[in-house]
């Protein structure tokens, strides 16, 4: 299965979180570059899913 979100859309939209916008715009900023949903937003789920990797600790640290 392929992801909807790549690395470089990942670290965008970590970016642009870090700058204060909301998930929302976030997503609307967004665009799927290959796959079923070419050329289409993802959901602001994706999004939050994606920002939500980042909050998640190391427990072996």
């Amino acid at each position: 299965m392929e992801k909807a979100i790549d690395d470089d859309m990942a670290a965008y939209a970590r970016s642009l979180r870090a700058n204060g916008v909301p998930v929302l715009q976030i997503a609307s900023k967004l665009v799927i570059n290959s796959g079923m949903n070419k050329d289409e937003h993802p959901s602001v789920a994706t999004v939050h899913r994606v920002l939500a990797e980042d909050d998640v600790t190391d427990p072996t640290a």
